[in-house]
């Protein structure tokens, strides 16, 4: 009994020692009524220093949401470096005799995110991409292809999501999966027409169009201010499903959903604009998917032209600023590449990449083991990791890394940029701070560096599990910040 007595009491000695350790900002907020239940983890590092200025429950395995955008996209940088670009390729099998090729078009993929993205400025209102495919068709004197179109995305597996996402998350504008093509960001628009309240509004259009997809409308319209309308649908599936609310008496309401098959929708697209342009196919376009077994590898190709990504250092900016989960997840299998399975082993390309980024962590001194994910994104709830961990990541892509600009300046300006332009404005840390942002439901997160006094630190903090409304939590972190600096 006397040994108990005394354990009871060095633990909670060595509990009041620890709390006692924590800033008063952080108590403060600890003892909100809605942070109770919830888990909370802070780390600031002096980034010349590697002196912890202040941490809470730092090792502690949380959902960081989009803040692990941090962590792939510095891995992104170190292992492929900031000038690499993706390259996407037209190439052909068979002969061309008399404007005619005798066989395929294949499309090969490198699983670029940025092939026709919106995110990414464009000088003619005709693609690039598709500009110098069809130059480079008519100097190889093709006018006529007998064959088929075949997109190749076999530089990754056909998994194209996590299975560890949320339902209610694929098909959704930002549940894109990521494919070894892409187009598009994976996106397409649904126009929509309501009518009164309670009626079922109508769909008008698709942009671009969508024929195979066959849309189960559940939505109605409400006398709201604004809609709270979703599309739900698995990869490869042509069913669709809308759910949700739209403001009542709209001519024009638009919501996006993602390709549920990039690569067979981009295979099509460009047989159409290729018989646009005077270049008939003979044959319906395919993927390497739909042909199984029978990809194509071992026949022999010839090479029309390369079209290149811009670089990963403007790649990785797109990421972080605008929180793009299919450009992250690209990110995560392109690093997964290097992976190689051992004898037996049955991996995905999701599987690949985090065994990549944590055995590249590890090799760099990091604990990884506090990197527990199932993608690049955070848009899985079972990713889980530490706020030190981050911080230490930050820390090293300043001290250590040759891509240390490329990185710092992809993280937006807080007040100012991406999804924290509104976050900090009009504080005391508008403009000192560079913060990638995280969220979804029940979590709230920050990571970056902040500014002062000359000193430059990095900053993690992941909010799980508080019985708030997420605007609310938001602001309780920016009082937190502006009272911690």
């Amino acid at each position: 009994m006397y040994r108990k007595i005394i354990s009871f009491l060095i633990c909670a000695a060595v509990a009041a020692l620890s709390f006692a350790q924590v800033p008063q900002p952080v108590r403060q907020l600890l003892k909100a009524d809605y942070m109770q239940g919830a888990s909370f983890s802070l780390a600031v590092k002096n980034v010349a220093s590697g002196e912890i200025l202040y941490a809470c429950d730092e090792q502690r395995l949380l959902t960081p949401a989009s803040v692990l955008k941090v962590v792939t996209t510095a891995t992104a940088l170190e292992v492929l470096g900031e000038d690499y670009r993706f390259p996407t390729s037209p190439e052909y099998t068979g002969e061309v005799a008399g404007g005619v090729l005798k066989g395929d078009l294949y499309i090969k993929g490198s699983g670029d995110p940025s092939l026709g993205s919106s995110h990414i400025a464009s000088g003619s209102e005709q693609l690039p991409f598709l500009s110098q495919w069809i130059a480079a068709l008519k100097e190889a004197g093709i006018s006529r292809i007998d064959g088929r179109i075949i997109a190749d995305e076999t530089i990754f597996d056909t998994e194209a999501i996590s299975p560890k996402w949320l339902w209610e998350d694929i098909g959704s504008y930002y549940g894109a999966g990521s494919y070894g093509l892409n187009v598009f960001d994976n996106l397409y628009s649904l126009h929509l027409a309501s009518g009164a309240a309670g009626e079922t509004p109508r769909i008008t259009g698709c942009e671009p169009e969508m024929p195979s997809l066959r849309f189960h409308n559940y939505m109605k319209a409400a006398t709201v201010p604004t809609d709270s309308a979703f599309i739900i649908g698995a990869p490869y599936a042509d069913d669709r499903f809308l759910y949700g609310v739209l403001p009542a008496n709209q001519s024009r309401r638009t919501i996006k959903g993602d390709i549920p098959d990039p690569p067979l929708f981009l295979a099509q697209y460009v047989k159409k604009r290729l018989e646009q342009a005077g270049i008939s196919i003979g044959e319906e376009s395919v993927s390497t998917r739909n042909l199984g077994q029978d990809t194509g590898k071992d026949t022999e190709r010839h090479l029309l032209a390369t079209t290149f990504s811009p670089t990963l250092r403007e790649l990785v900016r797109i990421t972080n600023e605008r929180s793009h989960n299919l450009y992250a997840d690209a990110l995560l299998k392109t690093v997964g590449n290097a992976y190689r399975p051992a004898r037996g082993e049955i991996i995905s390309s999701f599987g690949k990449g985090v065994k990549e980024i944590s055995a590249f962590w590890n090799k760099k001194g990091l604990d990884a083991s506090s990197l527990q994910i199932y993608d690049g994104s955070g848009l899985s709830a079972t990713d889980k990791v530490s706020a030190l961990f981050i911080t230490e990541v930050l820390a090293y892509m300043v001290n250590q890394s040759s891509n240390s600009e490329a990185f710092i300046r992809s993280l937006p300006v807080a007040g100012r940029e991406g999804t924290v332009r509104n976050f900090l404005k009009g504080t005391s840390l508008q403009d000192k701070a560079r913060l990638k942002s995280g969220g979804m439901s029940r979590v709230r997160s920050y990571a970056g560096y902040i500014s002062k006094d000359g000193q430059e630190y990095a900053v993690a903090v992941i909010v799980n599990n508080y019985k708030c409304e997420n605007r609310e939590m938001t602001r309780a972190l920016e009082r937190l910040l502006t009272a911690l600096f």
